[in-house]
């Protein structure tokens, strides 16, 4: 007993799940909504169909049958009066048996046993008038709107539907016929009521009804499986494009629609295996422009390579004698070292995208503290940020765990970032955050320069794009390091965001899964707290560096 009861609460969900599943299998099933489609719109024809024959047929019955037994009430009532008119009755005794054979014509010619005979009332006291009789089946069955209608027209017959007492107890559907009868020898005028029942009537109905449901029944079970093998017909292709579509989207560009026949599904096919045709040569024509061009690019890398080496090695000779030039040619050597050095790291950057493009860069994780590795990163770029008079903070509320990721390539980021932010920071605080939670861990980079419109943000990651054109970069940037960051971040399962207004400055968010595959939900803020704010005040003595222990880290600029 107690094992039923504990079993009992478990299967109660499967009731309430079955509205969910067939709702989910309406939505999802083209197969199972046009059936029920069908069923529903075919089940409500056939029932108003049915409603409609049903009723015509059952006014027809009763019609026939009424003209029926009007017929033979009017030929009993005839046939009675004869009988009277013919009998010579000059006492009470007399007036009894010709009452008598009447009454037995009237149920041999209606074939109705049930028969009720009253004197019609006004008339004057008669001693051989006969006294009234009523068979059981019409007690309290003839009304006396009937018995009204008869006095008052005693030459025409009246009728009314009525329910006649059957064996069972119940009831049964007949008709109730009124006329009068003329008894000679000044005997009176009397009231006729013959009851009909009409209980084949009705079984033949109930017959003919459950034969109709019955038919019903048997056409819906037709129509649905005509329905569900027309639509089988015509599903299967669709799932067959929809599957073959979606191999085609996964990279196999080799799959084709089966084609058979001349109708509208086999040229839907010749159409879908057209495109995939023309889809297939056109990736494959750009793949190969793909390759062509990440090759051209890694290429020229490596070829410039060669020569650069021989500029710098001449240029760093240069550059160590370059207090022994005159004012000018000093000048130019130090440019000559500059662009040595800028050109060096765009050839790096070049050759990173395109290993990018290419699908080739793979991952070399280990476990790795990103609040350690963003404290280095901001020590590696404090130099930098001296002279741009920027002070740097570090805000490490969480992310003191480590994390499986490539510490190069996210040490990466980080410099980008900053260097980004120095640059457009107009030497206001940076203030580099990181935190995390269950699944993911986050670093921002908060900046309160300029800022940038929506536009502007939205074209960020583009590789070579600068918001203002005519700013010069003071860092010597090659345009491709928020696009190698990008990338950097995609590649770990991460993501790179960016927010930014005009004036209130811009904010970099990486956020990255601490196992890889993971769900990523950033436990830091996109939009930040105090946005429009001009910057926090600076802190701490310039240039001095504060070692980082559970809350946060400053790195105070010129």
């Amino acid at each position: 007993m107690a094992a039923a009861d504990a079993q009992s609460p478990r299967a109660a969900p499967s009731w309430r799940e079955v509205p969910r599943r067939l709702s989910v299998l309406w939505r999802r099933s083209l197969q199972f909504r046009t059936v029920i489609i069908t069923l529903g719109l075919s089940s409500l024809a056939i029932l108003v169909i049915g409603l409609y024959i049903s009723f015509s047929v059952a006014s027809n019955l009763f019609q026939a049958n009424r003209e029926a037994v009007l017929e033979a009430s009017n030929n009993a009532t005839a046939a009675a009066q004869g009988i009277l008119d013919s009998s010579v009755a000059s006492d009470r005794a007399s007036t009894q048996k010709a009452m008598a054979d009447a009454i037995s014509t009237i149920s041999s010619v209606s074939g109705s046993s049930d028969i009720g005979i009253f004197r019609a009332p006004g008339q004057d006291a008669n001693a051989i008038a006969p006294s009234d009789r009523l068979s059981p089946g019409l007690s309290g069955v003839i009304t006396p709107e009937l018995r009204a209608q008869v006095q008052d027209h005693p030459d025409t017959q009246y009728w009314q539907s009525v329910a006649l007492p059957n064996a069972d107890g119940g009831t049964d559907p007949g008709i109730v016929v009124g006329s009068d009868l003329e008894l000679p020898s000044n005997a009176g005028r009397y009231e006729l009521y013959l009851g009909f029942d009409l209980a084949d009537a009705e079984q033949t109905l109930s017959s003919m009804q459950i034969t109709g449901m019955v038919g019903a029944a048997a056409l819906l079970a037709l129509l649905s499986a005509i329905t569900l093998v027309v639509v089988r017909g015509v599903i299967e292709p669709i799932r067959a494009t929809a599957a073959t579509s979606r191999r085609l989207a996964a990279g196999d560009l080799g799959v084709r629609m089966p084609e058979s026949g001349e109708d509208e599904l086999s040229t839907l096919a010749a159409s879908f295996n057209g495109m995939a045709d023309s889809l297939q040569a056109r990736i494959k024509e750009l793949a190969e422009l793909s390759v062509m061009q990440q090759r051209f690019v890694s290429d020229v890398s490596h070829e410039l390579r060669t020569p650069l080496t021989t500029i710098r090695l001449a240029g760093d000779v240069l550059y160590g004698q370059r207090e022994d030039f005159p004012g000018p040619t000093s000048r130019t050597v130090e440019l000559l070292h500059t662009q040595t050095d800028r050109f060096e790291r765009l050839l790096a950057d070049l050759l990173e995208i395109s290993r990018y493009d290419a699908g080739s860069v793979t991952l070399a994780t280990e476990p790795t503290n990103l609040v350690h590795l963003a404290g280095d990163a901001i020590e590696s770029m404090h130099q930098l940020a001296l002279e741009h008079g920027t002070e740097l903070r570090l805000e490490a509320p969480g992310g003191h765990l480590d994390a499986e990721v490539d510490p190069r390539r996210i040490r990466r980021i980080v410099r980008n970032l900053l260097g980004n932010a120095i640059e457009h920071g107009e030497g206001r605080p940076i203030v580099v955050a990181v935190d995390s939670n269950e699944t993911a861990i986050a670093l921002s980079v908060r900046d309160y320069g300029m800022g940038m419109t929506e536009e502007e943000a939205e074209r960020v990651f583009d590789r070579f794009w600068r918001a203002d054109p005519s700013r010069m970069r003071t860092i010597g940037g090659t345009g491709l390091g928020l696009a190698i960051s990008l990338e950097d971040a995609v590649a770990h399962g991460g993501t790179l965001d960016v927010w930014s207004r005009p004036g209130a400055g811009t904010v970099f968010r990486l956020t990255l899964p601490r196992v890889p595959g993971a769900e990523v939900v950033s436990p830091l803020p996109l939009e930040p707290a105090d946005a429009g704010a001009a910057g926090p005040a600076p802190t701490g003595a310039m240039g001095a560096v504060p070692t980082l222990e559970t809350g946060s880290r400053e790195v105070h600029g010129a």
